[in-house]
């Protein structure tokens, strides 16, 4: 039998549809036991705004997460000043920066197996004065790591980045070799290390139109991304590309391929979130914690309607579980 394991769910932020999905999974049973990481009042706040009855039970380390329908396990947090669905107030930025920050650390020293994040709003978080571009980059300089890769999953297609939150005009000085090597061996160990994958086969796409078109639509193709590439191989690394984007995401290449590659935020993620969004998964990977993610963000137009959907929370859950107990059966320690 696997091993049991215990995953922090941060809530997000208080405005968004973060609470109410925390609370939406309460209201049937779950297989792995889920520690909510929010003020106490936001819950119950939200709770009876969508007429859930939901049992909150204050959580400390070594207790049993609360996995019966009805019942809900809570970090209690304090700082969150507004509880109104749908209205953000930059006030509660610190409170929501804090959830993160008790989960990770949470994880760093053995009181959770993992950690699942709810979507936060980045721009009331910057209009608090606090500079924050992600999740992704907030836990690498939490965990005190130089690199950390950001991918996407559906049940069909992954897809990782070598840049992540970047201007389009910062991108070609961004992609060097070292970032291109950090990120490709941050990728294949974690494919081999927590998907099962022995040999990870994976495509990367090309920078620019037609992967250069052999240097007459970009020379980044042939300066940095073919030389770097060949090291990697040589390192026993499977490697295929540089690819065109545009004719990268058909069939005739990822039918036989574990991963995808891309240059840059806005030529991987589109394709995937098409193909599987409401039902994707952002995974950090290179972390020494296990960390996965929603694929979408707040929402405040549905938040405290009850309608929004916990798909993507659902899968966020069972992948992060899925690879928490690959870390306890190999015993893998921090991985990059």
């Amino acid at each position: 039998m696997s091993t049991p394991v215990i995953l922090a769910l941060t809530a997000g932020e208080p405005a968004g549809i973060g609470p109410e999905l925390c609370l939406q999974l309460a209201t049937g049973s779950r297989d792995a036991g889920l520690v909510v990481i929010a003020s106490r009042e936001l819950l119950r706040d939200r709770a009876s705004q969508l007429g859930l009855q939901i049992e909150l039970h204050d959580w400390q380390p070594g207790v049993a997460a609360a996995t019966r329908a009805g019942h809900l396990s809570v970090r209690h947090v304090e700082g969150c000043g507004s509880t109104v669905a749908g209205r953000l107030d930059k006030g509660n930025s610190q409170y929501v920066l804090d959830t993160l920050t008790i989960a990770a650390r949470g994880c760093l020293n053995g009181d959770f197996d993992g950690m699942v994040t709810a979507p936060v709003h980045k721009g009331v978080i910057n209009e608090a004065g606090i500079v924050f571009s992600g999740h992704t980059e907030f836990l690498q300089e939490l965990c005190g790591v130089e690199r950390v890769v950001m991918m996407l999953a559906t049940e069909e297609l992954r897809v990782a980045l070598v840049t992540t939150h970047l201007p389009l005009k910062d991108v070609s000085a961004a992609i060097t070799p070292d970032r291109l090597i950090q990120v490709t061996r941050i990728l294949n160990a974690d494919l081999k290390a927590f998907f099962g994958i022995d040999q990870p086969r994976i495509l990367v796409a090309g920078l620019n139109p037609h992967a250069g078109e052999g240097g007459h639509l970009g020379r980044e193709e042939i300066e940095v991304i073919e030389p770097t590439l060949e090291q990697l191989r040589a390192e026993g690394i499977q490697l295929t590309g540089p690819l065109p984007a545009d004719t990268l995401f058909t069939p005739h290449w990822l039918d036989n391929a574990d991963a995808v590659l891309a240059m840059y935020h806005d030529q991987g993620l589109p394709v995937l979130k098409f193909q599987g969004f409401g039902r994707a998964v952002n995974i950090t990977l290179g972390l020494p914690i296990v960390r996965t993610s929603v694929d979408h963000g707040t929402a405040l137009d549905l938040a405290g309607t009850g309608k929004a959907d916990a798909g993507s929370l659902h899968t966020a859950i069972r992948v992060g579980e899925q690879m928490a107990q690959c870390r306890k059966a190999t015993g893998a320690g921090e991985l990059s």
